[in-house]
């Protein structure tokens, strides 16, 4: 007969963070950590705001192939006047745009499923990518929004839960940082109050 080894610390396992609570608000926090990454932040007090702001960077940046699957997110936008020619090639695309499950403030992650209208590859092959996200959908720690999803998704959870933090980087190469190597150079996150 085998006997489990019980647990030496009971009351510590998982009660508890590790991690401070923020002491700022969770819109200011995200901001400073992506932006820390190399993210571009940009708070919008509407989706009229959204879109516009939206529109002058995509100017500014002369996207002209813009990949939006999203049909929802598509409509939205266009109705708030942002509505670009479709474009519906993601390996020739400038940009794509995609919303996501989450943000995460402390790590000033993305939180991205399968469900989503998106899929799984929209928001990594594009050489940009445009996260449209909601305050409603910022939460301060990992396990918030892991939590997030399994509240929406219930039993079904999605076959893939990813956490984008930043552009594409690695140093594998003699050590030296090179960016946007296995996903986009830039990752722009539009957060609008809701």
């Amino acid at each position: 007969m085998t006997q489990s080894t019980p647990l030496p610390f009971p009351q510590s396992e998982g009660n508890s963070s590790v991690y401070h609570p923020s002491q700022q608000e969770l819109e200011v926090e995200f901001a400073e950590q992506f932006t820390k990454l190399t993210g571009k932040f940009i708070f919008c007090l509407s989706w009229q705001e959204l879109a516009l702001q939206l529109g002058m960077v995509a100017a500014h940046n002369n996207w002209q192939h813009i990949y939006c699957q999203e049909t929802e997110l598509a409509q939205t936008l266009a109705t708030n006047g942002f509505a670009p020619q479709p474009y519906d090639s993601l390996a020739s695309c400038d940009v794509a745009i995609t919303t996501c499950e989450s943000l995460i403030a402390r790590t000033g992650s993305i939180v991205m499923s399968a469900a989503g209208a998106s899929g799984r590859t929209v928001s990594v092959y594009a050489p940009i990518h445009v996260c449209i996200a909601r305050t409603n959908q910022l939460v301060y720690d990992v396990k918030d929004g892991i939590q997030l999803v399994k509240e929406k998704y219930g039993a079904q959870l999605p076959s893939l839960i990813t956490f984008a933090t930043g552009p594409s980087r690695t140093a594998d190469i003699e050590k030296t940082l090179v960016v946007g190597v296995h996903g986009p150079k830039e990752v722009y996150v539009f957060l609008v109050d809701q």
